[in-house]
């Protein structure tokens, strides 16, 4: 992924935000996202004739009115690398992750979208590729593949055991079905080797705790 950014002061502070539940961004990682609501067809629009910016970020509670909802203290800014408007008036878009952010505060603003002061410093190493992070590879296929049996879901072992380590790590944290607090931690964990213990750690637990049921797959 290209390195549009070498420095958080490079990072606008002002972002506008867009608040999904269970939806997570991870530098150097994609989250695609299809965007149908006025408010944020005109954030996107904003978006592309500026920065092309927009910030992830969970709202702290889940029951659909997150315009005024309070709001998880950690997001990720995102880069729209991706866009296609579709013939109803959708927007399909991709964000490439950037930095992390820690929100500073709420502006008071006369757009329909919200946004926030962002405070990137505690989380500037974010724009530092690791080049080959340590994986536990072996102990965290296992764990998954439980988990996955439990839920009568399937991976493909060939990317599991050959995928970059990154790659692979934002792949799960984005992808499993975890809960919008574990997502949450996954997303805070200050540093690599802090998130891939979390990770593994909660596919132990989840994969322990769950009967089979269920369908789907994860590509």
């Amino acid at each position: 992924m290209p390195r549009w950014y070498h420095s958080v002061d490079e990072l606008p502070r002002a972002l506008p935000i867009f608040p999904l539940t269970g939806a997570l961004l991870l530098p150097r990682g994609e989250l695609p996202l299809n965007v149908f609501e006025p408010r944020y067809l005109a954030m996107v629009d904003t978006a592309m004739a500026g920065p092309r910016l927009i910030g992830m970020i969970q709202p702290s509670e889940s029951d659909g009115k997150t315009s005024s909802h309070t709001l998880a203290s950690v997001g990720t800014a995102g880069r729209l690398t991706s866009f296609k408007e579709t013939e109803d008036g959708r927007y399909l878009i991709t964000l490439s992750g950037i930095c992390r952010f820690r929100v500073a505060g709420e502006m008071s603003v006369l757009t329909p979208y919200r946004q926030i002061q962002a405070d990137y410093t505690p989380y500037a190493s974010d724009l530092i590729s690791i080049e080959e992070p340590e994986l536990p590879r072996t102990r965290l296929a296992a764990a998954l593949k439980d988990y996955l049996q439990r839920r009568d879901m399937k991976a493909d072992w060939s990317a599991v055991m050959n995928a970059p380590a990154e790659m692979l790590v934002n792949a799960l944290v984005t992808l499993c079905p975890f809960e919008p607090a574990e997502k949450q931690a996954l997303l805070e964990a200050l540093t690599w080797q802090e998130r891939v213990d979390t990770l593994v750690a909660l596919l132990e637990i989840s994969g322990a705790g769950v009967g089979s049921g269920g369908g789907g797959s994860v590509n």
